[in-house]
């Protein structure tokens, strides 16, 4: 049978702050909400109604867990959210805040924390909610002291604004220093089969029950194309590359919640069979090797 049949719930669950009084249990494979926006992630979508639909068709296929962010689009991926799915019965909407926009795939990092208060504020409003269950600081501002930075948070956290908090683009030495002040329940880094430069955080947060979400989970386009350095494992499993991928992650550790993105039901369908993939112990042998160029 096809794995695009296959529901997300084969991907399996992590539970957030599962030592916490308030865990939250997620399954794994999730959907991030940055591609439902415009070119170079500004602006609206071209078909306001397809990213509607894409939206709620991962939602049916069991996807509880979407991350966003307020500068995708800005502020489009959140307004969309809200639209397509608001009250969120039985979904973790994750959002982030601290990266300004100046224009199509232009990103800044302002971590003051009056303008990370700000973009707490602003999501509230903008997701119709009186608490976000997982805001992540988007990048730690290198002009701002850290320190500023995380009391801003848990002053917020303590507030009742933020549930859960969680960090993006860090290394283990950033989130060490971060749980000094609060508790990190997620990070999110650029990851995937052909880059694997956070090799030890994914390790670190596997050992501390934090949860870790592959940003840019399918890797370039060239990897996830028939004739592409997966495409002879995709060939022999009778999935696809882009599943092979996702299936990748899910089998590199239990503590990895990958969101891949897409404005397209068609791929959101492929992407979401990745969960039903279980790569067999030649196809980790043929992948552990894989160099991309």
């Amino acid at each position: 049978m096809a794995p695009s049949s296959t529901p997300v719930s084969a991907s399996g669950t992590f539970t957030l702050a599962a030592s916490s009084p308030d865990p939250i249990t997620v399954t794994r494979l999730g959907f991030g909400a940055m591609r439902i926006t415009g070119p170079g992630i500004w602006g609206d979508p071209a078909d306001h109604a397809v990213a509607i639909d894409v939206l709620r068709r991962a939602v049916d296929l069991g996807v509880d867990f979407i991350d966003t962010a307020d500068s995708y689009g800005p502020e489009v991926s959140e307004n969309l959210i809200r639209e397509a799915l608001h009250p969120y019965d039985g979904i973790l909407v994750a959002t982030k805040g601290g990266l300004t926009r100046q224009g199509p795939d232009r990103w800044a990092a302002v971590g003051r924390p009056e303008y990370l208060r700000q973009c707490v504020q602003m999501s509230l409003r903008r997701l119709a909610v009186e608490r976000i269950d997982l805001w992540q600081l988007h990048r730690i501002d290198p002009l701002v002291p850290a320190d500023e930075q995380f009391g801003v948070i848990k002053e917020m956290q303590e507030e009742g604004l933020i549930r859960h908090v969680g960090l993006s683009e860090v290394s283990v030495a950033d989130v060490q220093a971060a749980r000094e002040v609060l508790d990190i329940v997620s990070v999110q880094n650029l990851y995937n089969i052909a880059n694997r430069s956070s090799e030890a955080l994914v390790d670190y947060s596997e050992a501390e029950g934090i949860g870790f979400i592959p940003w840019f989970p399918l890797g370039a386009r060239a990897l996830v194309q028939p004739n592409g350095p997966l495409g002879s494992t995709a060939a022999r499993l009778g999935v696809t590359p882009g599943q092979v991928a996702l299936a990748w992650l899910l089998q590199r550790s239990p503590a990895m919640l990958p969101i891949p993105g897409t404005g397209s039901l068609d791929h959101l369908v492929e992407n979401c069979g990745g969960a039903g993939v279980t790569l067999d112990e030649l196809a980790l042998a043929e992948l552990s090797t894989l160099t991309v160029g």
